[in-house]
């Protein structure tokens, strides 16, 4: 048992990032596949999905794409290499760390745009 260490949280953050990925997709497929009653209908739900509300999803989608992303690659070190499993906490950490420097200015700048500071 991982009674709450880092490999613990890898493991729930990875399945629920997964599956929140995958929870998108789907909505995606359905948003693109609207296309097929027309324009009419595919112009009203692309107005409907510019609601701050949504574009904040999309930020939250992209910071577990981003999570998922890099803890994969973490998984593969532990799977492929001899010393992965050994540091594997030393991974989970350089995970955020890499999280930190790569997504501080991908969600400021996505935040910026949703709420009107971009263009």
């Amino acid at each position: 048992m991982y009674r709450g260490r880092e490999g613990q949280w890898a493991f729930y953050l990875h399945r629920i990032s997964g599956i929140a990925i995958l929870l998108f997709l789907l909505l995606h497929v359905t948003e693109i596949s609207s296309a097929m009653f027309g324009p009419k209908w595919f112009n009203a739900l692309l107005a409907f999905e510019e609601n701050p509300f949504f574009g904040v999803g999309l930020v939250i989608v992209a910071a577990l794409v981003l999570y998922h992303a890099l803890n994969g690659l973490r998984i593969i070190l532990m799977d492929f290499t001899s010393w992965g499993v050994r540091s594997q906490r030393q991974l989970w950490y350089a995970v955020w760390t890499l999280y930190v420097l790569l997504g501080a200015p991908l969600f400021y700048t996505m935040l910026s745009h949703v709420f009107g500071g971009g263009e």
